[in-house]
């Protein structure tokens, strides 16, 4: 099938009536996260379709049943076959990049893929806890948003983006920090020294509880809010990162033990709206 350019100014249009029933997927970004997404969803039964910009990703795609598309976007267009959009769900799991010269382009990709995928009825895009900033507090979904970085303050805006395209249609979800398979935090600061914060709490989720929320909100249809994404334990920066270099025997990292510029991320929307259950204790 010939692929179709698919502007940004487009004008949307107005979404059709479709069955509550769920049955195909589109993951936008079949990266660390969307894959292991996928992969969970065929398990469950869910047609899915992934997207990779990389063609010799997608024989890996279709290996795991997933159906492969190619799809490039910019701040101005996505280029894509129409079938992709064909679906229920679409998921945007297209993180910006940190200290890239394309990280101002984020909201505006955001805006050409939700332009392009109009007529599907719920889209939710993975974004994160960095929308909070490290004021010494805890923070949940219900508090105002004030990001200190210029990646959070990309991500706040893509929210808003979809937010305001998608009125009722939008559905986030919040990550904190992603650890899983191939991403140890063993060693993230093994052997190093001096580290600083060292009494700070840590904000993380593993890979299990990041796909369990998303496949939650998918069987219980809660779409149509923002869930923070974390574990509801927070041990110190110094104790966590010790033990995982340990249990990977790897060089003890060394730590000041001080307590600054900190936060404790709270997924209050998470128990309240999904009864999710955390598998994997930090």
């Amino acid at each position: 099938m010939l692929n179709r350019q698919v502007r940004s100014n487009i004008t949307a249009k107005k979404s059709k009536p479709m069955s509550e029933q769920i049955n195909t997927i589109a993951i936008l970004g079949c990266g660390w996260f969307g894959l292991a997404l996928a992969k969970k969803l065929i398990e469950l039964n869910y047609s899915v379709k992934g997207s990779t910009t990389s063609p010799e990703k997608l024989e890996l795609l279709s290996e795991a049943k997933i159906a492969p598309y190619l799809i490039n976007f910019t701040a101005d267009e996505v280029i894509a076959d129409d079938a992709f959009f064909k679906a229920d769900v679409l998921f945007i799991c297209i993180p910006p990049k940190r200290n890239s010269p394309t990280l101002k382009d984020y909201p505006d990709k955001i805006n050409a893929i939700v332009k392009a995928s109009n007529n599907i009825k719920n889209i939710v895009l993975i974004s994160s806890t960095s929308v909070y900033a490290d004021n010494n507090e805890a923070v949940n979904e219900e508090r105002e948003t004030h990001p200190d970085t210029d990646s959070g303050r990309m991500v706040l805006e893509g929210e808003r983006v979809l937010k305001d395209l998608a009125l009722d249609k939008y559905t986030v979800i919040r990550f904190a920090g992603l650890i899983g398979p191939e991403r140890n935090p063993g060693r993230f600061f093994a052997g190093k020294s001096n580290i600083p914060n060292g009494l700070a709490p840590v904000n993380l989720i593993h890979q299990t509880d990041a796909v369990g929320i998303a496949c939650e909100i998918l069987a219980k249809k809660a779409f149509g809010r923002t869930y923070n994404a974390c574990s509801p334990q927070h041990p110190t920066k110094q104790d966590f990162y010790t033990h995982a270099a340990q249990t990977s025997g790897l060089v003890l990292p060394q730590f000041i033990a001080e307590k600054h510029s900190w936060k404790i991320v709270e997924s209050v929307h998470v128990s309240k709206y999904l009864n999710y259950q955390f598998k994997v204790s930090i």
